[in-house]
């Protein structure tokens, strides 16, 4: 096995990103959690509530042998908007924030410089509020929570907002979908 990479990223509900990743070529594990607060062993009512100061997240661990951590950032800023703040659609609060968690000093390089291009190109009318900040200490999720979408497609939430991301990413990055999941 080829060394791994890990980051962590909060783009609205951790179901959406986890399905996501689970189906991408060179991602090794999705693991759903909370980042970035300050209570100790936060449950998901608690995270819910927002009273936490954590993001719902995802670590995805990849090869970067088979996949670039630009890559990785150009599909979390593909499935969600990075310009609304604590908010992705219906889901509102801090909870639901844009933010990447980077792991070493070369992850928050390579994603501060895709930010600096995806505003330089004006990709969005408005601008990215994407906070990027070192991970202090991840939080595994439930085990409900994992492998949620896989779990429960049939949930409304999955069926009306799970799934469209899962569908854009297959049809934006389709080189990408790994071969036993298209």
């Amino acid at each position: 096995m080829n060394q791994t990479e890990t980051i962590t990223l909060g783009g609205g509900c951790f179901w959406c990103l986890e399905a996501v990743y689970d189906r991408m070529r060179g991602v090794v594990d999705v693991v759903s959690g909370y980042a970035g607060g300050h209570v100790p062993n936060p449950t998901y009512k608690e995270v819910c509530r927002g009273a936490t100061g954590h993001a719902e997240v995802v670590q995805v661990t990849f090869d970067p042998e088979q996949v670039s951590l630009r890559d990785i950032l150009a599909v979390f800023f593909t499935i969600h908007d990075p310009t609304t703040l604590n908010r992705q659609g219906n889901d509102v609060g801090t909870q639901y924030r844009s933010a990447i968690f980077y792991h070493n000093e070369a992850q928050k390089e390579v994603a501060e410089a895709f930010v600096r291009e995806l505003e330089a190109e004006k990709v969005w009318e408005n601008p990215i509020v994407t906070e990027i900040t070192p991970l202090d200490t991840f939080y595994e999720a439930e085990d409900y929570h994992q492998e949620y979408y896989e779990n429960n497609p049939y949930q409304p939430y999955c069926v009306y907002v799970v799934a469209p991301k899962v569908q854009k990413f297959r049809e934006k990055f389709a080189e990408k979908v790994r071969r036993n999941l298209e």
